[in-house]
């Protein structure tokens, strides 16, 4: 389905050189600000305490969320467990405080201001505990980043698989820079939206590279930029209907979510709109620059007579 077509393909690989400089300066700013600022990292990498209390009817989370901020807590995520009337609170770590001592405060704060609140349980995450989720973050980063190079050099070939992977590494090192440089909370929902990014990106410049390859198959005669132009060009409209109908979807839960969503649909909104941008100009542009050729995804016929081939180029 095609909302509009172009006729006249768009020279985006004339451009390839000043965008690809950007890309690379803001590379560059996101590795410095995540090595100066490093991330904000949750209760669940860094280790505190998690509380779940109960209520009588539908809490309300956003008087719950301003107890505990007049506790001297901010951005603490406070979000439905269950049901309406379950909320689940967790807290980073305080010097100078036990779990304990946090628990039994913020529980006298909440009771105060609702004094049939019950106290349902209260758990102490260890920083073992964070370190162990962040090997595990970072292990399952990598083994996403082989699956899909293995895929892509299966799937089409070496050059491809490098520079699809590349413009993926850029995505996700700009998300996390956007995350060093604001200090935004960096959570294992943020994590589970970088691992998504990655997938998302990936499928954009599957679509690309096999347009690639049906266009050197249909056109011989253009040149390997042509064919690029060509193909980015053909799927304008397959790319306008998909990333709108996404983008519509996350900008839902980024407005109307509410803060348990917010930095997931906020990580998913910044991934979405790069990955479109390194689809393009990031791995289209690499691949050119390392010299895909029409042979490289359609293999030559065998002539009559070729000495390569077994039989001689006889019928048999």
């Amino acid at each position: 389905m095609e909302f509009f077509r172009i006729r006249r393909d768009i020279p985006f690989m004339k451009h390839a050189l000043l965008l690809n400089a950007i890309s690379t300066l803001t590379f560059v700013l996101a590795v410095f600000f995540l090595v100066t600022r490093g991330l904000h990292l949750s209760v669940e990498f860094t280790g505190g305490t998690v509380m779940e209390v109960a209520y009588e009817q539908p809490a309300d989370l956003e008087s719950v969320r301003k107890v505990v901020e007049s506790l001297g807590y901010a951005e603490v995520p406070v979000q439905n467990f269950g049901s309406s009337r379950d909320v689940l609170l967790r807290l980073p770590a305080q010097e100078g405080k036990t779990s304990g001592q946090q628990s039994e405060e913020l529980f006298a704060a909440l009771k105060a201001q609702t004094p049939a609140v019950q106290l349902q349980r209260t758990e102490f995450v260890g920083p073992q505990v964070g370190q162990e989720l962040v090997n595990n973050g970072l292990l399952a980063l990598g083994l996403v980043i082989a699956g899909i190079m293995i895929y892509l050099a299966i799937r089409f070939e070496w050059k491809y698989a490098v520079s699809a992977i590349i413009a993926n590494l850029h995505d996700v090192v700009i998300i996390l820079g956007f995350f060093a440089f604001f200090q935004w909370e960096f959570s294992l929902a943020v994590l589970a939206a970088v691992l998504a990014v990655l997938g998302y990106s990936v499928n954009e410049s599957v679509v690309i590279f096999d347009r690639i390859r049906e266009s050197f198959r249909k056109h011989r005669k253009m040149t390997p930029v042509q064919v690029i132009d060509h193909a980015i060009t053909s799927t304008i409209s397959r790319t306008i209907i998909t990333h709108g109908s996404t983008q519509i979807m996350v900008l839902s839960m980024l407005l109307f979510g509410g803060p348990t969503l917010y930095y997931f649909a906020l990580a998913l909104t910044i991934g979405i709109c790069f990955g479109i941008y390194s689809s393009v100009f990031v791995a289209a542009a690499i691949a050119m620059w390392l010299g895909i050729r029409r042979e490289d995804l359609i293999k030559p016929a065998k002539t009559p007579g070729d000495p390569d081939d077994p039989n001689g180029g006889a019928v048999v």
